[in-house]
């Protein structure tokens, strides 16, 4: 296995225009799983949506952070997943009570339907990049399959897998450019990837899924990059949430409940807000240097 327990590790095909990325996650799925009780296939499919952004925040090159977002129907209302430029993984879902009790219950039936949408937010002025996919297939990796083939983007695959205690993930990607004189290597490298089981995803280190996937190719194997539970909740942006439900609703609430406060959905962090605070933020239109933070 790799050095960290929590890991993405690229390959390169080194005779073709291939791409690959593996992605462990222990104790960073474990950190999302322990702030609150989720029933089954809801932590199987956090997990798999963990892997899922870490793997295509492989292909960020600036600052930034990519969110996967489920919108379901039914039982699962709502799972978000993002990773950052820098590798901070963090994710949430709601849901009812009407999850059904199997482990690994297809998407439909935890989801109901709904859309998956891939967002690329960067830290600078560039405007955002948002691809949505319908939930019709069986899995999420079939849903990142179908977002890819839908957006015209590079041609890629995807292969998750989750037990509810740790994640892992398979990416492949064709790269633009000439094919090396081997113009089957795209095809067969798919072929090959689609071999892979969840528990030898789950259970095999990167050098082992290469070399048992890919032994008759020549590949190149980067050094493991850390991946890490972080939340980048703030003040400021519990504070722009406030001044997004209005001065009236606001200090409707603060005359009721004496303060104000808004809850990190991703780490619980509380974030507490008094009327002189309330009183900086709308003349502000957002957080400003008001108060400091309480939690």
């Amino acid at each position: 296995m790799a050095a960290t327990p929590d890991y993405r590790q690229r390959f390169l095909f080194e005779y073709a225009n291939v791409r690959g990325e593996v992605i462990h996650l222990g104790g960073a799925l474990r950190a999302v799983l322990e702030r609150r009780s989720y029933p089954a296939p809801v932590a199987r499919l956090l997990g798999e949506a963990m892997a899922a952004s870490g793997l295509l925040s492989a292909v960020l090159k600036f600052s930034g952070t990519l969110i996967l977002q489920l919108q379901g129907k039914g039982p699962l209302t709502l799972l978000v997943a993002s990773a950052s430029h820098d590798r901070d993984l963090r994710a949430v879902a709601r849901y009812g009570e009407d999850v059904p009790p199997g482990a690994a219950e297809p998407l439909e039936r935890v989801t109901g339907g709904g859309h998956l949408a891939i967002t690329i937010d960067p830290d600078d002025s560039r405007e955002r990049y948002q691809g949505i996919v319908t939930l019709e297939q069986t899995s999420l990796a079939e849903c990142v399959d179908a977002y890819f083939a839908q957006s015209e983007q590079l041609p890629t695959r995807v292969w998750l897998a989750c037990d509810g205690r740790s994640a892992a993930g398979l990416l492949l990607q064709r790269l633009p450019g000439h094919d090396h004189g081997d113009p089957d290597a795209w095809n067969r490298a798919e072929q090959l990837g689609s071999t892979i089981t969840g528990r030898e995803l789950l259970e095999l280190g990167t050098g082992e899924v290469v070399r048992r996937l890919f032994h008759e190719e020549t590949i190149r194997l980067f050094e493991p990059e850390p991946m890490r539970f972080h939340c980048h909740c703030s003040r400021e942006r519990l504070g722009n949430v406030i001044v997004g439900l209005g001065e009236d609703e606001a200090q409707d609430i603060l005359a009721t409940q004496g303060m104000l406060e808004a809850e990190c959905d991703f780490c619980g962090k509380a974030y507490r807000f008094d009327a002189v605070d309330l009183r900086q933020l709308f003349a502000r239109g957002g957080t400003g240097g008001a108060g400091s933070t309480r939690h």
